[in-house]
């Protein structure tokens, strides 16, 4: 019995080791737009540059653009890319800016760990700015997800009208 324990044991130790010695470092996505660190500093405020460079999460109700639901399209405050048409904002209740989809190729997604636990985390597809997370608590009648949006990462422009 001593032995068959022992045998058990010594499995789930190198089983173990085995698997922490595994490289877990994911590829770097290059983006269009890079800047250095200071340079970025330089062009955003320093909420913008918290949390679009440095992953951030403004206090819920904070945003100005939290009730903004006039026709037109929230751009990336660090690059100016079109990232949400107003058409697709919705109000959550959460406290701030939601969206039920963005710009088609304009946003891309990593897996943020930084609370424990995996959450999808939403990034500026031409600078790499952290924009917030995407939920499936959205909308059922259209695409049913949340993609809950920090308002300092955003600067939004009316559409004209002709």
């Amino acid at each position: 019995m001593k032995k068959l324990i022992l045998l058990c044991v010594s499995i789930l130790v190198i089983s173990c080791t085995g698997n922490a010695q595994k490289d877990t470092k994911k590829e770097k996505k290059e983006y269009a737009i890079t800047k250095t660190e200071k340079e970025w500093k330089e062009i955003l405020t320093s909420e913008q540059y918290y949390i679009l460079r440095q992953a951030g999460t403004e206090r819920p109700f904070s945003s100005p653009l939290n009730k903004v639901y006039t026709d037109g399209t929230f751009y990336c405050a660090a690059c100016n890319t079109a990232l949400y048409e107003s058409k697709h904002k919705f109000d959550s209740g959460t406290g701030w800016p939601s969206f039920d989809r963005a710009v088609k190729g304009n946003v891309t997604v990593d897996v943020d760990y930084k609370l424990g636990y995996a959450r999808t985390e939403l990034l500026c597809n031409t600078c790499g700015g952290h924009l917030g997370h995407v939920f499936n608590d959205g909308p059922r009648e259209t695409t049913g997800q949340r993609h809950c949006i920090n308002g300092d990462a955003l600067v939004f422009q009316a559409k004209k009208k002709l």
